[in-house]
């Protein structure tokens, strides 16, 4: 059986390049067929043999055909990373939740892209986490690994190298990275708790709009009822939503085709009258460390626009 024999996550070595240590207890096995059972990807060794990592066998530099033996003990020195170009290194606020050596928590607040674009090329996520690592030395680019529309409030998970960006990524292919997200919608939803297994794909014509198609990528979203209630005589409904996969814009399609709009999405049919922006924000995250194989949990509370929308009534 091959196990991990150290992970280092140490705040004092936080803006150091990543290594790690593993040892051998299977025979038979060349370094990148071990690396491979490690899930260290073709892209990350590629990356490690040539843009300035190491890979060390019993502390002797060695390549990717050598042979391991029972005992041995394999070091990989992950290589530093460059911010990425074309990301403009910014300084602001950010809401950290935790940080360690291997990924960062934020809440992000409603209004603030996560990544630049066209139209909103700067003051992101994305723009203010390129001039944190710069100014704290961080040997390290921006790895989003989830991702917020820049009207949706919550929690964002970021890595801080790309094999732990690959980690987080196998969690949420299996499913095993859990996140929750508290919205209000229109209308009173009369089942208590259901699932949406509705494909999205891009409407036609659109660059920006999702909708339900049967061509679509498969996508499920659980839905159950916290509230229902009045804001002047207008049907609305508190709810939670378990995403198990994470297209774009899924919860806002999927409320969509279901006749229960979020609360000002004015994108996808939802009212703005009480509320400047769609009422979705990313309560809770949980995963597994990637390093540390810890359960992480991390919650954050709906934020104030949110939980007063009763004062209308």
């Amino acid at each position: 059986m091959i196990r991990l024999l150290i992970v280092r996550i140490n705040k004092k070595t936080m803006n150091e390049q990543l290594r790690l240590q593993f040892k051998v207890s299977k025979s038979g096995l060349l370094l990148r067929e071990f690396l491979h059972l490690k899930s260290i990807s073709k892209r990350t060794l590629t990356a490690t043999k040539y843009d300035g990592g190491k890979l060390l066998v019993n502390g002797i530099e060695r390549d990717v055909r050598h042979s391991l033996n029972p005992g041995d003990e394999v070091e990989i020195h992950f290589p530093p990373e460059k911010i990425s170009l074309g990301l403009e290194v910014e300084h602001g606020e950010l809401d950290l939740v935790y940080e360690d050596n291997a990924l960062i928590v934020i809440n992000k607040p409603a209004g603030q892209s996560t990544i630049p674009s066209r139209d909103h090329p700067s003051g992101t996520i994305a723009n203010y986490l390129a001039g944190k690592f710069t100014r704290e030395r961080v040997p390290s680019t921006v790895h989003i690994v989830t991702r917020l529309d820049r009207n949706t409030s919550g929690l964002i998970c970021i890595a801080k190298n790309r094999h732990i960006h690959h980690l987080l990524g196998q969690q949420m292919i299996q499913y095993d990275f859990f996140r929750r997200y508290e919205a209000i919608v229109e209308g009173h939803i009369m089942k208590d708790a259901f699932s949406i297994e509705e494909p999205i794909g891009r409407e036609d014509g659109s660059i920006i709009k999702r909708v339900v198609r049967d061509d679509g990528q498969y996508a499920r979203t659980d839905v159950q009822v916290s509230e229902r209630f009045y804001i002047k005589g207008r049907a609305l409904t508190r709810v939670k939503l378990n995403l198990h996969t994470g297209r774009t814009h899924q919860i806002r399609v999927h409320l969509e085709w279901a006749g229960h709009p979020l609360v000002g999405d004015d994108l996808y049919g939802g009212n703005n009258l009480f509320i400047g922006r769609q009422a979705l924000h990313c309560s809770a995250l949980r995963f597994t460390h990637p390093l540390s194989g810890e359960l992480k949990v991390f919650r954050s509370k709906v934020p104030e626009d949110m939980r007063f929308l009763n004062q209308y009534q």
